[in-house]
């Protein structure tokens, strides 16, 4: 297994600093990783720091809550594609999914997947807040709306991403629709048993302990 590829090393803390994305680009570089996942505001100097390398750049809309109306998601992730985002992992309006406002969920994910100029979109669900059928739910909706991923967790929530989750997903989802699993993701184990259940994609900030997690156990 090419264990970098299926990983988007981030940092989302509150407190990262320069510092922070500076270490957080040089072992994405060392290990290979697919993607740097960081805030809106690093964005710039991460595609600095990643340039002439084959390394992306991930960042957030609507993060941590998704509570933002439309338009400042869609003003935020114009804005992240010109700075050089690569990737846009949007949060969702929760409160809407479980008021059964279906058609505000899907517009506004077709506003953000119209204005990024063809930039992946992952649509961050929140699964620790979910049930099983409001899971269900949004992956018929990622599916009716053609975006390239379904995230499961910001890993702000009250837990990380479940086999469970996974399983829900799969059962849901349409053939072109991924999944990226993240959320207390911490070992190969996890991350391994997570790709065997249907992830493609794997958000965490213990990447680097993953890859000496998978070296370890060889």
């Amino acid at each position: 297994m090419e264990i970098g590829k299926y990983i988007d090393h981030t940092n989302l803390k509150m407190d990262a600093t320069t510092e922070d994305i500076t270490k957080l680009c040089e072992e994405a570089i060392e290990n290979n990783f697919e993607n740097v996942c960081v805030h809106p505001y690093y964005v710039s100097l991460a595609k600095e720091l990643l340039k002439n390398t084959n390394i992306g750049v991930c960042t957030v809309v609507g993060f941590p809550l998704g509570m933002n109306t439309p338009k400042v998601k869609s003003f935020e992730a114009i804005d992240a594609v010109e700075n050089g985002a690569d990737e846009i992992d949007m949060v969702i309006n929760v409160g809407a999914l479980k008021d059964k406002d279906y058609d505000y969920v899907k517009k506004e994910i077709e506003l953000i997947r119209d204005d990024i100029d063809g930039k992946i979109l992952k649509v961050i669900i929140e699964t620790s807040l979910l049930t099983k059928e409001e899971i269900a739910k949004m992956t018929e909706i990622c599916n009716e709306t053609f975006v390239h991923y379904i995230k499961t967790n910001t890993g702000f929530g009250s837990r990380g991403v479940s086999l469970e989750d996974i399983k829900t997903i799969n059962e849901n989802k349409n053939e072109l629709l991924e999944i990226k699993a993240s959320g207390g993701i911490k070992t190969f184990k996890q991350m391994n048993e997570l790709i065997e259940a249907g992830a493609s994609r794997i958000g965490t900030s213990s990447s680097v302990e993953i890859v000496k997690n998978m070296k370890e156990e060889k």
